[in-house]
C-alpha cells in the first residue's frame, strides 16, 4: 500500500506529495494537466526502466520517493526513493541502501498493479492467468498444485542421475583403471572416521612416554617422598596448631593449610596413578608412528581431511561398479526415472482436473461482473492446451489461457488479442473484484478505465470501484463524476503558469468541502452554475 507519494521534477510536475487512503482514491483535472506525469513516477516506483526524457525541462534529475506498507513486510514501512539524472542516470535506495532496480521491480512492483489502457497489463499475459485461477481456487487446487511441483522435483532428480549413470556406465577404459587405483589403495590403508584425531591425541604421549613417566615420578616425589612438600606441610599444621590456643585468628590458617594438605595429597596420589598407567612400548610406538605416516599419505594425495578421501573412495567405487556392472545400474537408474514419471503423470492429471473444476467457475463470476459493467453479453472461458512433457514447468501440464467472447454467438478469441484497451480495463476490474483477498497485488492503479464509459454504465463502474477498493489500494485517474464522488479522497490536478518561469507545472492538491463540490461540477457540465453545483452536492451527500 502507498502510504505517501512525493514527487519532484517530472514532466511539468516541480513538485508535488500525495498520501492515497487505504481504499478509492481519485485523481481529476482537464484534459493535458498532467495526470500522466503521475503515473510515470508510479511505474518508477514500481521499477520500470526510466526514460531520462520524463525529467522536467531545466532541472538536473527528477526523484521519486515512496512510503509503502508491503503485506508481512516492515511494520514500519519501506522507503524507496528513485532518481534519474537528466543524462539518463539512475540510481535506487530502499530503507536508505543502493539496491539495483531489479529489487525494486521484484519487491515494490510485485504489490502494485497499473491497469492503463496503453499499459503492459498482467492480463494480457496468458502466463498470468493459470495465477489467477490457482489464486481464486486455491482450497481445491493448492493441494494438487503442490503436489504435482513436488513430484515434477522428483522426476527431474532422477532424470539427472540417470544422465549420470549413464555417463558413468560410459567411461573410457583409463578412468576405470585410475580408479581402480586410488580404491587399492586407500583399502590397504583402510581408514576409519575419527582415527586420524584420536592418533594425533594418542601419538605424542607415547612418543614422549619415558618423559612423562620421569616427569610423573618426580613430581610425585617431590610431594610424597620423605622430607617431601607433605612432610613439611604437616611440620606446618602442627606448629599453628599449637599455637592457635593463644590467638583464634590462627584457625582461619589452619583451615587453609589442612585443605591445601588435602590437596597435595590428592595430587600425589593421581600423579603415581599417571606415572603407572603411562606404558612405554617400542613396539606399539612404531606402529602408531606408521599408521599416522600412512594416513598423512592419504591425506596429501586425496585430502585435505579424511572425510575427503573417504568421498574420493566412494566416487572410485562407483566408478568401477560402473564399468563392471553399469547396464544393471542403468537399468535400475532406468526404473527409478519411469516411476518418477509415472507419480508425476499421475499428479499433472489431478492438477488439471481440479484447476478444470474451478475455471467455469471463476469465468461465470467474472462474467457476472462484468454485466454489472454494461459489457452485455460478453464472457470469459479458460481454454487448456496439454503441452509435450517437455514443456512442462512448474506452472503445470497445460496451457491455461483466458479467452474472450464479446458477445453471445461470436467465437471466443485469446484475451490479449481484445482490441478495446476500454474492455481490457474492464475485464481487469472484473477479475479484480472476484479475486478480492485473494490477489496478492495491494494497490491498483487505474488509468482511463473510464474511457467511452458513461449513463447506467459510470454508475456501476463506480459500485465496482468502490467494492474493488474494501479489498485494495485503488488509486483511479478518472474524467466521470460517479467515480470521483464516491472516493475516500479527491486530488484535483491543475497545469499553470509559474511566476519567472517559461515552463507550465503541474500541481496536485487534495480537495475538501466546497472545491471539491465545484471540481465535480466541472466534470458533470464543464462549469460551475447553480444547477451544476446542486447537482454535485446531492451526488457528494
Amino acid at each position: 500500500m502507498i502510504d505517501e507519494l512525493h514527487v519532484e521534477n517530472v514532466a511539468l510536475i516541480r513538485e508535488a506529495t500525495i498520501r492515497p487512503s487505504e481504499g478509492l482514491t481519485v485523481l481529476t483535472g482537464e484534459t493535458g494537466a498532467g495526470k500522466s506525469a503521475l503515473l510515470s513516477s508510479v511505474k518508477l516506483l514500481m521499477g520500470e526502466r526510466a526514460d531520462a526524457g520524463a525529467v522536467r525541462e531545466g532541472a538536473n534529475a527528477l526523484v521519486v520517493e515512496g512510503r509503502l506498507f508491503v503485506r508481512g513486510g516492515d511494520p514500519d514501512g519501506t522507503v524507496v526513493s528513485r532518481r534519474v539524472s537528466a543524462d539518463g542516470r539512475g540510481r535506487v535506495t530502499i530503507d536508505g541502501s543502493m539496491a539495483p532496480v531489479r529489487e525494486l521491480a521484484q519487491g515494490i512492483g510485485a504489490t502494485i498493479d497499473l491497469c492503463g489502457q496503453h499499459e503492459h497489463q498482467r492480463l494480457l499475459q496468458q502466463a498470468s492467468h493459470v495465477e489467477l485461477l490457482d489464486s481464486w481456487g486455491l482450497q481445491e487446487i493448492g493441494e494438487a498444485k503442490d503436489a504435482y511441483v513436488s513430484a515434477l522435483s522428483h522426476a527431474r532428480a532422477k532424470e539427472r542421475e540417470l544422465e549420470r549413470v549413464r555417463q558413468m556406465s560410459q567411461t573410457a577404459a583409463e578412468r576405470v583403471e585410475e580408479a581402480e587405483f586410488v580404491l587399492r589403495r586407500i583399502d590397504e590403508v583402510d581408514p576409519k572416521e575419527g582415527e586420524l584425531e584420536e592418533l594425533e591425541e594418542q601419538l605424542p604421549r607415547a612418543q614422549h612416554a619415558e618423559t612423562l613417566i620421569r616427569a610423573a615420578e618426580g613430581a610425585r616425589s617431590a610431594l610424597a617422598g620423605d622430607g617431601g612438600a607433605l612432610d613439611l606441610m604437616q611440620d606446618a599444621l602442627g606448629e599453628i596448631r599449637a599455637a592457635q590456643r593463644f590467638d583464634g585468628a590462627l584457625s582461619k590458617l589452619v583451615d587453609s593449610l589442612e585443605s591445601a594438605l588435602i590437596e597435595a595429597e590428592d595430587v600425589a596420589a593421581e600423579l603415581r596413578e599417571y606415572r603407572d598407567e603411562v606404558d612405554f612400548d617400542p613396539a606399539v610406538l612404531d606402529e602408531m608412528q606408521s599408521r599416522m605416516a600412512q594416513i598423512q599419505g592419504l591425506l596429501r594425495s586425496y585430502g585435505p581431511g579424511i572425510q575427503n578421501v573417504l568421498n574420493r573412495r566412494a566416487a572410485a567405487e562407483e566408478i568401477v561398479k560402473a564399468a563392471h556392472g553399469g547396464d544393471e545400474m542403468v537399468k535400475r537408474a532406468q526404473k527409478e526415472r519411469d516411476e518418477a514419471e509415472s507419480a508425476l503423470l499421475r499428479a499433472a492429471k489431478r492438477l488439471d482436473r481440479a484447476r478444470m473444476g474451478c475455471a467455469p467457475r471463476l469465468a461465470d463470476a467474472i462474467g457476472a461482473q462484468m454485466a454489472r459493467l454494461e459489457m452485455g453479453s460478453a464472457a470469459l472461458e479458460f481454454s487448456f492446451e496439454p503441452l509435450p512433457r517437455s514443456q512442462w514447468t512448474q506452472a503445470g501440464p497445460s496451457r491455461v489461457e483466458l479467452m474472450y467472447r464479446p458477445a453471445a454467438g461470436l467465437s471466443a478469441r485469446p484475451l490479449r488479442r481484445i482490441a478495446s484497451g476500454g474492455e481490457v480495463s474492464r475485464v481487469m476490474l472484473a477479475c479484480k473484484v472476484v479475486l478480492g483477498e485473494a490477489d496478492s497485488t495491494e494497490t491498483l492503479v487505474f488509468d482511463e478505465v473510464d474511457a467511452g464509459v458513461g449513463g447506467a454504465t459510470a454508475v456501476a463502474l463506480a459500485e465496482v470501484l468502490a467494492q474493488l477498493a474494501e479489498t485494495h489500494q485503488v488509486l483511479v485517474v478518472t474524467h466521470l463524476a460517479q467515480v470521483a464522488v464516491r472516493a475516500s479522497r479527491h486530488f484535483l490536478v491543475r497545469k499553470t503558469d509559474a511566476e519567472n518561469d517559461k515552463t507550465p507545472q503541474t500541481t496536485i492538491e487534495e480537495i475538501r468541502g466546497e472545491e471539491r463540490v465545484s471540481e465535480v461540477a466541472r466534470m458533470l457540465s464543464g462549469d460551475a452554475s447553480d444547477a451544476s453545483m446542486a447537482h454535485a452536492r446531492e451526488m457528494l451527500s
